[in-house]
């Protein structure tokens, strides 16, 4: 059976998980401006291998609206291009046989709205998450209080500190998702 501390320590790291999660999910979502995150991990058909586009190209921003996209290998241009319009994420690659280039059009309010719902919605998915692994670290510090591994003041305690970590990193997750519309909205 696991002591106080395994299920604290336990608990800490499922709830952090989720905040990386969530910055790595909002870091994809996009904005007004250009970001090297929103081709970061589009998968590329790239000879019959499913590849991530960073292990077969670099990508740099030299203007605020525009991505270039350098592939290792010439001939995975396509490959390249094809993957960023199937990703659906309202960006347009413009291939010219060395480089793809991505301008970063204008979003629209109601697509940044839009942007919005889908942050707020990764966001609460993530509170859910967090607050599940509260309900089982509580549901083990219970046990273990039971089986008379802890007292009820251990017990109490322990429950006091999964609150407060449960709290912080809902804390977190609702300051990140605050910056990121905050950029969002910026025109």
């Amino acid at each position: 059976m696991e002591s106080s501390i395994e299920v604290l320590l336990a608990a800490e790291e499922k709830m952090d998980k989720c905040v990386e999660f969530l910055h790595h999910e909002l870091s994809g979502l996009r904005t007004g401006k250009a970001s090297p995150s929103l081709v970061e991990n589009i998968t590329v058909e790239y000879y019959g291998t499913a590849t991530r586009r960073r292990d077969i190209a670099t990508i740099s921003t030299p203007e605020p609206r525009l991505l270039v996209i350098s592939p290792f290998d010439p001939s995975s241009l396509g490959a390249i291009e094809k993957a960023i319009n199937a990703a659906n994420i309202g960006i347009t690659p413009m291939n010219d046989g060395r480089l793809i280039r991505v301008p970063i059009p204008e979003m629209s309010e109601q697509r940044r709205k839009d942007m919005a719902k889908v942050a707020s919605r990764a966001t609460e998915e993530q509170r859910i998450a967090v607050r599940n692994v509260r309900r089982d670290a509580n549901e083990l510090l219970k046990t273990l209080q039971k089986n008379g591994k802890i007292t009820e003041d251990d017990r109490d305690e322990n429950l006091e500190e999964v609150q407060k970590l449960t709290d912080n990193r809902i804390k977190k997750m609702d300051d990140m998702l605050a910056a990121k519309e905050k950029e969002m909205m910026v025109v």
